[in-house]
């Protein structure tokens, strides 16, 4: 087996842009205006799914990396509480803090003394490479939906 491709094409798995978009092109440009509407027929409005993102995606990272971590409560610990942010800033944090803990997760997976097939200490049969393809398969799955979201309000650019 060839350990460092495996380990690069997981760390990629975070950012893929060959099948579909990648997050930053999603966010590219999205209106201000309209990042706290939800379209009619979507459950979520675009801050709603950026922050969940943003927040699951910490928490795999947290848990994979940190025997400490404590998980919000599930589920509503992992959605913000309003529809809309509560500034650009926090728009701005959220998509910064996403696309840093997407980096720091590739990190982890490309560093050879992380061992990916390794029973993560205080969890429950969880390796690093599951929570990779967690992370990869959870971020991907709701990319969808934002652009979809964005789609819907006609913010497509």
């Amino acid at each position: 087996m060839n350990e460092k491709l495996l380990r690069r094409q997981l760390a990629q798995s975070l950012a893929w842009g060959d099948a579909h978009l990648d997050w930053p092109q999603a966010l590219e440009g999205f209106p201000p205006e309209l990042r706290g509407v939800r379209p009619k027929g979507a459950p979520h409005s675009a801050w709603e799914l950026l922050e969940h993102v943003r927040i699951a995606q910490w928490d795999i990272l947290e848990f994979s990396r940190n025997p400490k971590h404590v998980s919000p409560d599930f589920p509503a610990g992992y959605w913000p509480r309003s529809a809309a942010p509560p500034s650009p800033a926090a728009w701005s944090n959220s998509v910064k803090t996403f696309l840093r803990d997407r980096k720091e997760f590739q990190q982890l997976v490309t560093d050879p003394k992380t061992d990916l097939f390794a029973r993560i200490p205080h969890g429950s049969g969880q390796t690093i490479l599951r929570e990779i393809l967690l992370a990869a398969d959870h971020n991907s799955h709701h990319l969808g939906q934002f652009i979809l979201v964005r789609r819907l309000l006609g913010a497509w650019h």
